[in-house]
């Protein structure tokens, strides 16, 4: 019979080593293991919060400028965010220029609806914007950035943060972040939308053509396409909830989708802020053209391949 030294707790994933009886500091034996058969982990419950935990907001011993990432974190949600609303709330006079044959949407306004009942003084981009703004707002980065940078919970590794519990997000308001899981349903039928849009921008007067606004609309476009298909909910709806692959109908294409989603998803920071940036420039430059502030020029036309006329190309 195999010695008490020598046997191995056994669980759904392998074996651990049951701990050699006096060898363990009292501060460090197992304890009992948990209901069902599962061995503890021999650390008290918070016995290890972290440094950060027990300090003050903001003390630390660490000597870089970690304070730089929250900070242009929260300088560019600020300005980004902010512009956003204005466009969203208050700019309703300047969404759209149809000027010389030339069709730009802003994506705030995309697709546009303004039924009769809607009062004069509410902007129809309300009743699209909730939607992607809720879908960005409940997003697994965006959440981590705007923690950081305006909740200070946590501020940045082995800093001070606040002397709160972290109780997860299991209680209003925080709780409301977990419908992004839903709200990824409602994100992508809106990039078909979006996509029309840019179609319409690179035609001018019936004929293709290439304006420096076709190709403010598509970075736009195509920057969001990219955020919403790098999505972490994505990426678990397609096949991160799976344990095999090979076990479920269509297993194979499911595999290749994932793994096209995952590459994209590694880069999910990155496209949350690069859409971001290139949502609010193309509303600004359709904006900036609606106002007459500046003129849009057409980089390439097609005209001669469809017989329209030079000359309604114009800036």
């Amino acid at each position: 019979m195999p010695s008490h030294d020598s046997r191995a707790f056994s669980s759904g994933a392998g074996t651990v080593d049951a701990p050699a009886s006096g060898r363990l500091r009292n501060a460090d034996r197992a304890l009992p293991p948990a209901s069902g058969g599962t061995p503890a982990t021999g650390t008290p419950p918070g016995a290890h919060q972290g440094r950060g935990h027990r300090e003050k907001l903001g003390e630390t011993d660490r000597t870089d400028r970690w304070w730089l990432v929250p900070a242009l974190q929260a300088l560019g949600l600020a300005v980004l965010i902010g512009y956003a609303n204005v466009a969203a709330f208050l700019g309703a006079d300047h969404y759209h220029f149809v000027e010389g044959g030339r069709h730009y949407l802003s994506p705030f306004y995309s697709p546009y609806i303004k039924p009769s009942w809607l009062p004069s003084w509410v902007s129809p981009a309300l009743l699209i914007l909730i939607f992607p703004l809720g879908f960005r707002t409940t997003c697994y980065y965006y959440r981590k950035a705007y923690y950081r940078a305006f909740f200070a919970d946590p501020t940045a590794c082995a800093v001070g943060e606040p002397k709160r519990p972290y109780a997860g997000e299991a209680s209003f308001p925080f709780i409301l972040q977990n419908i992004h899981r839903y709200l990824i349903y409602l994100a992508i039928p809106l990039l078909f939308f979006l996509w029309w849009d840019v179609i319409l921008a690179f035609t001018i007067n019936g004929a293709p053509a290439i304006g420096v606004g076709s190709l403010a609309i598509f970075a736009s476009t195509f920057s969001l396409t990219l955020y919403t298909f790098s999505c972490h909910s994505l990426r678990h709806l397609i096949g991160g909830r799976l344990d095999c692959f090979s076990c479920v109908a269509g297993g194979g294409p499911r595999l290749k989708a994932w793994s096209w989603v995952s590459v994209l998803n590694g880069r999910h920071m990155a496209f949350a802020w690069w859409s971001l940036f290139f949502v609010c420039l193309a509303d600004f430059y359709v904006r900036m053209c609606s106002m007459g502030v500046i003129q849009d020029p057409i980089l390439v036309s097609f005209a001669n391949l469809f017989n329209v006329p030079e000359k309604v190309f114009g800036p």
